[in-house]
């Protein structure tokens, strides 16, 4: 009796033996079936940065809502910048007349007594300088995101990227544009882009193409609005009111982004700093990454130049402000409906050709002639270019873990960034050597036909 009463104060399970057995026997049997559970417990409870696909949400309130902050993100950042076609043409003729196109070079503010041709294009390093710092930042932006910190950074992107469009409004010389819109504004784009994508690949799995179109098509309803606005509103109440209305835009655009914007998953402080080179130990990760920094040489000639090279291909001046918006509506269409292609298909088989039309498009445009065949370049162009900006980062997502993505997404980023910032240079040195456009598109089209 003593005996059975010791037994169940142990607590041994059902199937250990009593018949024969002693009390110390009975409780090596109570530790070991004890260990076993608290094994079987430890195994059970697994940490949120090693759950399984079918963890991720890939839909709900708070996953939307995080969709629609990369939606305000992208518009306050690509939508904006991708306007500066519009804004170039606008300072050439109206507040640096007497600066000849080139000088829209930063060279120009080392060397301001240098003499140069009228015929050089204004090739735009202001905006050269925009597009390589939106992508810039993501090697710092990446590493701080997987440590944990984006709220900050994210703020004080937002308050950098307001200020400085109000300064833009009291800029008159070239090096005063240079470093309000060029620098300013393209390192705030840098670290408010920057960890959209990581945050997205957070909540989306079998979704994410859909999610990462959708939050792409802020991108072109910015490049969109922003051209035409800044068209109509320049006419009717000047440039600075014009600047400091698309300040308030931009503000109200920002703090949703900043509202919205949350992470799922908890910091994870994985070893090493900036740089994660084992990552290039994948063939597959380093040859998109090569790939992706050839594309980026030509990606963005033809919306840099289709503004200038307009009216050489009988477009009426009147109408040649609005090839760009036509360009970033139509890629609107093109994120959207290849975010949900590429769910069901797979991001690169809707990638490669959709890279091959957008280089096609590229070697067509300085041929056509006539308001008609320009206007329809500019939409295919950006149906192609949209779906393929839209789906980039989508095959990177998933060349290691998810605990590592922002360094990764950083890395991928950083390398495009160079590319950007040389692009429309090069073309801007091809048509000085050629004297026309048509060079031009032949060098950025192989650049996309890689």
């Amino acid at each position: 009796m003593s005996n059975d009463t010791k037994t169940q104060v142990i607590d041994v399970p059902r199937s250990a033996s009593l018949d024969g057995s002693s009390l110390h026997g009975d409780a090596e049997k109570g530790r070991d079936y004890l260990k076993e559970k608290k094994e079987a417990t430890e195994v059970v409870i697994t940490p949120p940065e090693q759950l399984g696909d079918d963890d991720f949400p890939d839909g709900g309130l708070e996953a939307w809502l995080v969709v629609l902050g990369g939606f305000c993100t992208t518009f306050s950042t690509f939508g904006y910048v991708n306007t500066w076609g519009t804004f170039q043409a606008y300072y050439e003729t109206v507040f640096l007349p007497t600066t000849s196109p080139s000088t829209m070079y930063a060279i120009h503010s080392l060397f301001p007594d240098l003499e140069y041709s009228s015929s050089l294009l204004h090739s735009a390093w202001i905006g050269s300088v925009q597009y390589a710092l939106t992508f810039t930042p993501a090697i710092f932006i990446g590493r701080m995101f997987d440590l944990g910190y984006f709220k900050i950074p994210l703020l004080c992107a937002s308050a950098l990227l307001i200020v400085a469009t109000f300064l833009v409004a009291e800029c008159t010389k070239y090096w005063q544009f240079l470093l309000c819109q060029g620098f300013a504004i393209g390192l705030a784009s840098g670290f408010l882009f920057g960890p959209s994508t990581a945050i997205l690949s957070h909540w989306f799995e079998k979704r994410r193409g859909m999610a990462l179109g959708i939050m792409a098509c802020g991108s072109s309803l910015g490049g969109t609005m922003f051209p035409i606005a800044f068209h109509q509103l320049q006419i009717h109440v000047g440039f600075k009111w014009t600047m400091r209305i698309i300040g308030f835009i931009l503000l109200i655009f920002t703090a949703i982004a900043n509202l919205t914007l949350k992470r799922r998953l908890p910091p994870k402080h994985v070893q090493g700093g900036l740089f994660n080179f084992k990552v290039f130990k994948s063939a597959a990760f380093t040859v998109y990454t090569a790939a992706g920094f050839v594309a980026f040489l030509g990606l963005y000639t033809v919306l840099t130049y289709i503004d200038a090279s307009a009216p050489s291909q009988g477009v009426d001046e009147n109408l040649t402000f609005y090839l760009v918006s036509v360009a970033n509506a139509a890629s609107g269409f093109g994120r959207l409906a290849s975010g949900f292609a590429a769910d069901r298909f797979g991001a690169m088989n809707i990638m490669a050709p959709m890279t091959g039309l957008v280089g096609i498009m590229t070697y067509i445009w300085p041929f056509v002639h006539g308001q008609g065949p320009v206007a329809a370049v500019a939409v295919i162009y950006g149906l192609t270019s949209g779906a393929f900006v839209s789906l980039l980062a989508t095959p990177m997502i998933a060349f290691g873990e998810a605990s590592d993505v922002g360094r990764r997404a950083g890395m991928f980023m950083t390398t495009l960034s160079i590319g950007a910032l040389a692009g429309p240079p090069i073309s801007g040195a091809i048509n000085t050597a050629t004297g026309e456009y048509k060079a031009v598109g032949i060098y950025a089209g192989s650049c996309l036909i890689r």
